[in-house]
């Protein structure tokens, strides 16, 4: 199957681009970053912001499957205009030109964030935790905003093409690529160390994340089950675990006081997002945790 990636340079790009690879897909990618992993069969530096763009490179290359991952990645990392121009206008250049250029299966990336955790108002409950894909989409910043009508596109768009077409959405979790691991900074600036060393740096984001490899081998699995799975089927993507080395019963009230009675019951391990929906629809399970993959400075340095 020949696979069109966008943002296939980013963090979360390149692991589902190795993962198609060695799958035996034929990947095409699309990022305005060189890409130097031989592992794609042909990289275009397009602006997909731009649909004549979007077009182009797909009635180019005539792709079977999109996996949509081109975005402004973090809340607030740039102007809020701008992020939610590129965030949106991207996602829905890409689905308009898959439908018109008959690709069979399109991949959305959104964003955990669409749920609302974090709102300044301190409004923000959720019907139970770990929160999964039933819980209520309430956007509060441009990133989250835009996230949700990326949701909302594919959904469309899904509709649109009559089931020529299938879509599926995938939130994934804080992402953390190999790199970060070793120590490299995370896509906040912070170590890994720092975050799970500073709870308030985690927790704003309920101590959330994935490793990209895993998230690459859910992509992976989506693509194979689009025909089969309802019409822009909402997936969650995270670890096994969370991202805190005491039990969320513990830390989420640190953060959030008003969720204490909520997390109570999230001892040992437990993370506060499931992850039982996709393990049942398309038989996915994280296989990473920070207990197994990060490098401690002891480890890293032992002088």
């Amino acid at each position: 199957m020949k696979v069109l990636v966008t943002g296939s340079a980013g963090r979360f790009g390149r692991a589902v681009v190795a993962a198609l690879a060695v799958a035996g897909q034929e990947v095409i990618g699309v990022d305005i970053v060189p890409d130097d992993s031989g592992l794609c069969a042909a990289t275009l530096p397009a602006d997909l912001t731009d649909a004549g763009e979007a077009f182009e490179v797909v009635s180019r290359h005539r792709p079977e499957a999109v996996v949509h991952l081109a975005a402004v990645a973090t809340p607030f990392s740039r102007t809020d205009t701008l992020t939610y121009r590129v965030n949106t206008q991207a996602a829905f250049n890409i689905c308009q030109a898959a439908v018109h250029g008959g690709v069979r299966r399109v991949v959305v990336a959104s964003s955990p964030t669409v749920i609302g955790y974090g709102a300044p108002d301190g409004s923000w409950r959720p019907r139970r935790l770990p929160v999964d894909e039933d819980h209520p989409v309430r956007p509060w910043n441009a990133y989250s905003l835009s996230k949700a009508a990326a949701e909302d596109t594919a959904r469309s768009f899904a509709v649109a093409s009559g089931g020529r077409t299938s879509f599926a959405v995938l939130r994934p979790c804080f992402v953390v690529a190999p790199e970060d691991w070793a120590g490299a900074p995370t896509q906040t600036g912070h170590t890994l160390l720092q975050r799970l060393d500073e709870p308030a740096l985690a927790g704003a984001a309920l101590f959330n994340y994935l490793d990209a490899r895993d998230g690459a081998e859910m992509v992976r699995l989506l693509l194979d089950a689009l025909p089969e799975l309802p019409p822009a089927e909402v997936f969650f993507a995270g670890a096994a675990d969370a991202l805190a080395r005491r039990p969320l019963a513990e830390l989420i009230p640190a953060v959030y006081p008003e969720l204490a009675e909520a997390a109570a019951h999230l001892t040992g391990t437990a993370p506060a997002f499931s992850t039982a929906k996709a393990e049942r629809l398309l038989g996915w399970r994280p296989l990473r945790s920070w207990r197994s993959e990060l490098l401690e400075p002891s480890v890293a340095d032992p002088s």
